[in-house]
């Protein structure tokens, strides 16, 4: 057993970069860093809570992202643009969700209900196409081969083209999701791509081969500036809430593996899948948060 004593956790040196590999793996495949999830691994397992667990899931992403946005910009599925746009939103958002942390919410219990709310929401848009008496709506194919194409970016509107196909969305609609988003993954730390990933896919009707690249790369630059505000910015009792630097190394370690070969592998899984998957985590998710103890 290995002690950390910024922390105070105690457990083997093996067992965060083997959850963190495991989480990141899968979750990368739909634009999700694994720190959603790395959260509730670290209260539950490790007994490790407050504002410097959630810097800690920040500096997780700066390990494990990447490794899955080099993977996409390489086979050409990064969404340039929408990354900008994510970056632009959340960045102020993540000052205002340090504050709300430390504030407002040290505890975290009432905003997890907030979340758990927000997950289920997400959750019910992607999982009620597959319900027996749903109408449903054929997912148009994408070749291992296809790459991103920017069709239009003006103020007001952004389109791509994949494989043959439009999407399209409002531009201040993502500004504004981004900001929100800024919000619950500065207040959280989980990055954001847990958060506007599904939204996206939801309720902009993108594919994830569009938005994924995009949400780890807006997930990388939250959760830098996080990490500066969370180590920066003085508590309100004094003191700093800086990251755990060597357990959350150990768990961007074991993401930054799991990081790159789920986006290696997410090409070849179908899109239908990858909703249903992510549709059920959610549900979990909002579980946990909702679930009363």
């Amino acid at each position: 057993m290995t002690h950390f004593p910024l922390s105070g956790v105690e457990t083997w040196l093996w067992l965060p970069p083997l959850a963190a590999f495991i989480v990141s793996f899968f979750t990368s495949m739909v634009g999700i860093s694994g720190a959603f999830l790395l959260m509730p691994f670290q209260m539950s397992v490790l007994g490790y809570a407050g504002p410097s667990a959630s810097a800690t899931n920040l500096m997780f992403n700066l390990y494990a992202t990447p490794g899955g946005v080099w993977r996409y910009l390489r086979d050409g599925r990064m969404a340039w643009p929408l990354a900008q746009l994510i970056i632009l939103g959340t960045l102020p958002g993540v000052v205002a969700g340090f504050y709300l942390r430390t504030l407002v919410l040290p505890d975290a219990a009432r905003f997890k209900i907030f979340v758990g709310v927000v997950m289920l929401y997400l959750a019910w848009r992607l999982l009620s196409g597959f319900a027996p008496w749903a109408k449903q709506r054929p997912t148009p194919a994408v070749a291992p081969g296809d790459t991103l194409q920017l069709a239009r970016h003006d103020w007001r509107h952004m389109e791509f083209t994949l494989g043959g196909h439009t999407y399209g969305f409002s531009v201040p609609a993502m500004l504004a999701l981004s900001f929100i988003v800024g919000i619950i993954g500065g207040t959280y730390g989980i990055g954001g791509g847990a958060i506007i990933a599904p939204f996206c896919i939801a309720v902009f009707h993108l594919p994830v081969a569009i938005v994924a690249g995009a949400a780890l790369a807006g997930t990388f630059a939250t959760s830098v500036i996080g990490v500066i505000v969370y180590s920066v910015l003085p508590l309100p009792d004094g003191g700093h809430a800086e990251p755990d630097w060597l357990l959350g190394s150990l768990f961007g370690l074991g993401g930054l593996a799991g990081m790159y070969l789920g986006a290696a592998t997410q090409k070849h899984v179908p899109q239908n899948a990858l909703k249903l998957g992510l549709g059920l985590l959610l549900c979990g998710l909002a579980g946990a948060y909702l679930w009363p103890r």
